[in-house]
């Protein structure tokens, strides 16, 4: 479960497989989109989502979409320093700014936001556990599989918990490191060695416990948590594809820039 308060929405009712399913068909879509107009009208309808729907109060969402922010900057500030085009804004030693390299580089933000975007929504909206139920009798993933994953997922905490211990075992013991490169191969042998040993133990018994319990048997099984599709999905499928046919005819038809192709043609 996610470690803080929501208020469980629409969202969260959704089925996780198809969730995720529609949101890579969502990445691919944003992938293929060569025109900025299309893309800025479809990131509109992605942060709807994101900001209204969540459950999550506002400060929340929006501190969680601060570094979104840095992604915008990060990715479309190479191209627009570096990218190709004619009409030249400003040029100086490798730094060649043009007015179809800022395009593109806004384009690229845009694509950028869009990928962090649906994959926050995705993390704020579903559980993990549910997500692997869903994905074993939906998506038909072998339990032996889904289950592991669910088993490593629950050791995280453990091995932080034994981190911390050791860490603070140390310390009362006194123990004192080299300085330099040297220091760092001394807490890597003082952490690793012990944690390892105890994760190999631990993956031991794991493995014993599944495989009398017939995990790898690939025979039908019941579950605990049964997942199924509703309405909420088809509302989600409809909001996608109603997203994309606006977005693409408001790009075609309003579109905010002269730009409708972000391809550098010479």
């Amino acid at each position: 479960m996610l470690p803080f308060a929501f208020n469980e929405t629409w969202l969260h009712r959704i089925n996780p497989a198809l969730k995720l399913a529609l949101s890579l068909v969502v990445f691919l879509f944003v992938l293929m989109t060569d025109n900025i107009n299309i893309l800025i009208y479809f990131t509109v309808f992605g942060f709807v989502l994101l900001a209204l729907f969540t459950g999550h109060p506002g400060r929340r969402v929006l501190l969680l979409s601060l570094p979104f922010v840095l992604l915008f900057v990060s990715s479309s500030v190479s191209m627009t320093f570096f990218g190709k085009g004619d009409t030249v804004w400003f040029k100086w030693g490798l730094i060649r700014i043009s007015e179809e390299s800022f395009i593109r580089g806004m384009h690229v933000g845009l694509k950028t936001v869009n990928f962090a975007a649906v994959g926050l929504l995705f993390a704020l909206t579903t559980r993990p556990v549910l997500l692997f139920y869903s994905l074993m009798q939906q998506a038909k993933l072998p339990a032996k599989y889904a289950y592991s994953f669910m088993a490593a997922m629950r050791l995280i905490p453990i091995m932080m918990d034994e981190f911390q211990i050791l860490r603070q075992a140390l310390k009362v013991r006194g123990v004192r490191y080299r300085r330099g490169l040297a220091g760092v191969f001394d807490r890597l042998k003082m952490y690793a060695i012990p944690l390892l040993a105890q994760s190999i133990r631990r993956a031991q018994r794991i493995a014993v416990a599944m495989e009398a319990k017939r995990f790898s048997s690939g025979q039908a099984r019941t579950y605990y948590y049964e997942t199924g599709f509703s309405g909420n999905d088809a509302v989600f499928a409809a909001y996608w594809m109603l997203a994309a046919a606006l977005a693409l005819y408001a790009g075609h038809h309003l579109p905010l820039l002269a730009v409708t192709d972000v391809r550098y043609s010479p």
